[in-house]
């Protein structure tokens, strides 16, 4: 299996550029047009768990105002082959402290890009690694 070609790799770049503006202008045509409408795909949210296209796109549209605005901090791309993609990114929301993940899978269906898994969290904040916190 190749990993990263380029080809792969700038499609993915070019979802993930058009799947952010998209968020941030609340484009909710568009999110819903980047998921895969099945009962296969999965979104676990900061506060949801959503399974299938139809509970996305019904989460989409109950959504007041859209996602919080945030600042991309990292984002790290791993294309296998010609099909699969994961984005990986690090965020910070404006005006929070937190840094937030969110990870998607990409596959290629019918010739088309579309997301099939996806996990957006909020770290913690401090690593489990440091233990309890002093009092």
């Amino acid at each position: 299996m190749q990993f990263n070609n380029d080809k792969t790799v700038r499609e993915i770049v070019d979802c993930a550029d058009r799947y952010e503006k998209a968020l941030a202008d609340n484009d909710v045509a568009a999110l819903d047009n980047f998921f895969w409408d099945g009962p296969e795909v999965v979104r676990y949210g900061v506060g949801e768990n959503l399974y299938g296209g139809e509970e996305i796109a019904a989460f989409r549209r109950a959504r007041q105002g859209g996602s919080p605005p945030r600042t991309v901090l990292r984002r790290h791309i791993t294309c296998m082959g010609d099909d699969i993609a994961v984005v990986s990114l690090e965020f910070r929301r404006e005006g929070g402290q937190r840094i937030g993940r969110q990870m998607q899978t990409w596959a290629r269906i019918n010739a088309q890009w579309k997301i099939i898994a996806a996990h957006v969290s909020l770290m913690a904040q401090q690593s489990e690694a440091a233990g309890p916190a002093a009092s």
